[in-house]
């Protein structure tokens, strides 16, 4: 089993204490998002890898080395200010987190997302490509990969229109965006990719492959999954643990917080000794374990 920590919040920047007590008991329990009282219970004996994906692993950075199941990192790193981000840390922080990281897991194993992209007056397209190198800079020899994508209309997006402002990036500027993408990416010895971006940026260097492919987690594990069902992206199959609305960043282009009244009485109801992210076990609930 692979576990996905996480896509539906970030659970490495806000909730790392409970998710090493969680490491601790050797079980997390995890409510369907669309049948609530129907609950996953996993146990960490039957998890071989799993994925870290944060905007800030900078709680987690101390204890890596405590950590027995296999682990890579996704670490999603982009030039938005407080705007659009208003509660991601300082991002020299997060490129000093990724030097140190690197370092523990080596750089085949931590992978940084430039995503989503956004195209507005103030974040141009020479704004990104002046940001991508600057990014590319800092992280050269410490990263091999680089993974991007464009904003997509979420419920959230276009409730935060009035502030993302998003312009339509024109034939012409994706093609000369991501052309610049790609050349300054190989100055660094760094792969660019697009995960879930169809064909489209092929002709312009960007290759289109899977965040986590089938191939990377069997040299990962020794063992072969299957694709992940819930999106056709070519992705591994992965188990996530997060909830939506949880997340505290607040970014403005989120897809996993799309009520952030609710994202606030749900911080409120998280415990670190709870086997549950957000809240506690009820009578009624189904508890199922999850086969490995």
């Amino acid at each position: 089993m692979i576990l996905n920590v996480s896509g539906r919040t970030d659970i490495i920047a806000f909730y790392t204490p409970w998710l090493l007590n969680r490491m601790k008991e050797g079980y997390v329990d995890v409510r369907n998002p669309f049948y609530p009282k129907k609950v996953s219970r996993i146990y960490f004996k039957d998890v071989d890898l799993i994925v870290f994906c944060t905007k800030n692993p900078l709680p987690i950075l101390p204890y890596l080395k405590e950590i027995k199941i296999p682990f890579i990192f996704q670490i999603t790193l982009t030039p938005y200010r407080k705007d659009i981000e208003p509660n991601v840390p300082d991002k020299k922080k997060i490129v000093d987190a990724i030097l140190k990281i690197s370092k523990i897991v080596r750089k085949d194993n931590v992978y940084v997302r430039y995503d989503p992209i956004l195209i507005n007056n103030k974040y141009t397209v020479e704004y990104h490509i002046e940001a991508f190198q600057k990014l590319c800079s800092l992280l050269d020899g410490s990263v091999k990969h680089i993974i991007i994508s464009f904003v997509d209309m979420y419920k959230n997006v276009e409730k935060n229109m009035s502030v993302l402002k998003l312009k339509e990036i024109t034939n012409e500027d994706l093609e000369f965006l991501c052309k610049s993408f790609s050349k300054i990416a190989s100055m660094y010895g760094i792969r660019i990719q697009s995960c879930y971006e169809q064909d489209r940026l092929i002709p312009y260097g960007i290759s289109k492959e899977p965040c986590v492919s089938k191939e990377f987690a069997y040299q990962l594990t020794g063992k072969k999954y299957p694709k992940w069902q819930a999106r056709n992206c070519g992705c591994v199959s992965m188990v996530d643990i997060g909830e939506y609305n949880t997340c505290h960043h607040l970014c403005k282009y989120c897809y996993a917080n799309y009520d952030e009244e609710k994202v606030q009485k749900n911080i409120l109801k998280h415990d670190v000794d709870s086997s549950l992210l957000i809240g506690y076990l009820k009578e009624n609930d189904e508890i199922n374990v999850r086969k490995k």
